[in-house]
């Protein structure tokens, strides 16, 4: 393979690796983005939303007409009986009852009859006997045993019709409910879903707020630790260059060893500042990394971390707007709004208990047995269809000490929100202090660092002079990190407080 060949391999491998290394930085808007796919609290908000919505349609079918269903088997180990065992007993001897009891008389009146006319002397004794004979051979003749067992099986067909077999009973209902009137409190009900649901959208852009806050702390706090890595790094160059120094100078005599220890001590402290400053890096970023939803240990690269100049001059518009004019965009403000007009509607709710209930009913009822047509083994049913009322008559002012305590929590209601409106206003206040202190602090740490570097660069040319010691160099050199430090504290509050206001307005998008 020739030299060219492996040239261009070689070119486009870095390229690639820097393409990679170009993808893995990430942005402010990048982490915002992977923090809003991946909280946790707002995947609670969004669930919430979506519960919301299914009230919001359960509500909806309050309107529609109910049908109910009811099927049932049962058996009873003792079945119905309409007639007692001696009635029982009676009817399955009716007719031989009856024909003995009415051949007794006829035979009695026929007698008695008979001998008044002998006794009269109309007839004979002989005759009456005879007259006997032949009527008590018709009470005991082929007649009376027709007649006596007609009777009987007369009374067995009744005490069978009468036999209720109820030991199986099968039952089966339709309703249908549709409500009419309800006092208003469908309508309330279905206000308060449509309420619950907005105030549910509210919670999400809170969330949202309140995540993108969080992200842009820690985004900032990441930004400010790695410069300030960095500045530690610079500054422990400059002691160890001094010490270089002061090391040759103690070696030609004109330089004491109390210089060459207070150096070595400066680098020291130089060194646990790194080391200090590395582990809350390190930290930070697994707080990033948790807020974004990744990996702990990934090693993230931020794109503004190794910027030399962090970007203040953005100014947003908001700055200067009136914050009476933006409280409704404050989650918090809408949502208070919204719990007012929830109570509103829950007293209305409330109301409508003492309100007339008007509804239409019907349904479809089959029974076996059934006594739809006499008392039948078989599947018969019935449908019926009515009007029902109901009213509340009296309630011990139940329904009035409702009402009033809803309106009491209405009341609250309305003086909590007027209260969050009042510190809402004090908080844009602040917030917009605040940046205007970080603007002046910014601009004064600037002019800092450039009176920090021309002290640093007399006190390190007094130095190679022999006009300046160690001490002096070394004050200089912390009057220069310090200058530094502040100026890196004074970009991120400027950033941080810009987003304070954002968040105060509720802007923050």
């Amino acid at each position: 393979m020739n030299k060219p060949k492996i040239a261009f391999i070689l070119f486009c491998c870095s390229g690639c690796f820097s393409t990679a290394m170009a993808q893995n930085a990430l942005t402010l808007d990048s982490c915002r983005a992977l923090a809003l796919k991946n909280n946790k609290q707002l995947q609670v908000a969004r669930v919430n939303k979506e519960m919301t919505g299914y009230a919001k349609k359960s509500a909806r079918t309050q309107y529609l007409p109910k049908v109910d269903a009811v099927a049932g088997y049962t058996y009873f180990s003792r079945e119905i009986n309409l007639l007692s065992k001696s009635q029982k007993k009676e009817l399955n001897s009716i007719g031989t009852t009856g024909v003995g009891k009415l051949n007794g008389d006829l035979t009695a009146g026929i007698g008695n009859q008979l001998q008044d006319l002998v006794g009269k002397g109309t007839i004979t004794p002989e005759q009456a006997q005879q007259v006997g004979n032949i009527v008590q051979q018709f009470a005991n003749g082929p007649m009376a045993q027709y007649a006596a067992g007609l009777g009987n099986t007369i009374g067995q067909k009744l005490v069978d019709a009468l036999h209720t077999d109820t030991h199986n009973i099968f039952a089966g209902s339709i309703f249908v409910r549709q409500p009419i009137y309800m006092g208003g409190a469908i309508v309330a009900a279905n206000r308060m879903a449509d309420i619950a649901e907005e105030m549910a959208d509210d919670n999400i852009s809170l969330k949202n707020q309140s995540t993108l806050y969080s992200i842009d702390q820690a985004y900032w706090l990441v930004v400010s630790l790695r410069q300030k890595q960095k500045l530690a790094y610079s500054f422990r160059d400059l002691v160890k260059k001094l010490d270089n120094d002061v090391s040759k100078m103690i070696k030609q005599g004109v330089a004491t060893r109390a210089d060459g220890l207070k150096v070595k001590v400066r680098v020291n402290e130089a060194d646990m500042q790194i080391t200090q400053v590395e582990d809350g890096l390190a930290l930070s970023k697994m707080l990033l990394c948790q807020l974004c939803g990744l990996p702990m240990n990934d090693g993230i690269t931020l794109a503004d971390e190794d910027k030399d100049h962090i970007d203040t001059n953005v100014a947003f518009a908001s700055e200067n707007n009136d914050a009476n004019n933006n409280l409704s965009s404050r989650p918090e403000v809408r949502l208070l709004q919204k719990s007012i007009d929830l109570s509103e509607e829950s007293t209305k709710l409330v109301r409508a208990a003492r309100l007339p209930h008007i509804a239409f009913t019907g349904g479809y009822s089959i029974s076996n047995p059934n006594v739809f047509n006499g008392f039948q083994k078989n599947f018969s049913g019935v449908w019926n269809v009515g009007i029902m009322v109901q009213m509340n008559v009296w309630d011990w002012n139940d329904a009035s000490y409702k009402v009033r305590a809803a309106k009491a929590a209405t009341s609250m209601a309305r003086l909590e929100l007027a209260d969050t409106k009042e510190k809402i206003n004090l908080q844009v206040t602040q917030n917009r202090f605040k940046v205007k202190e970080a603007r002046k602090r910014l601009a004064m740490a600037e002019r800092n660092i450039a009176s920090a570097e021309e002290n640093l660069r007399c006190a390190q040319v007094g130095f190679r002079e022999g006009v300046m010691g160690s001490t002096e160099v070394l004050a200089a050199q912390t009057a220069w990190q310090q200058a530094q430090s502040q100026k890196i504290d004074a970009q991120v509050e400027v950033k941080l407080a810009q987003v304070g206001l954002e968040k105060a307005l509720g802007t923050l998008q």
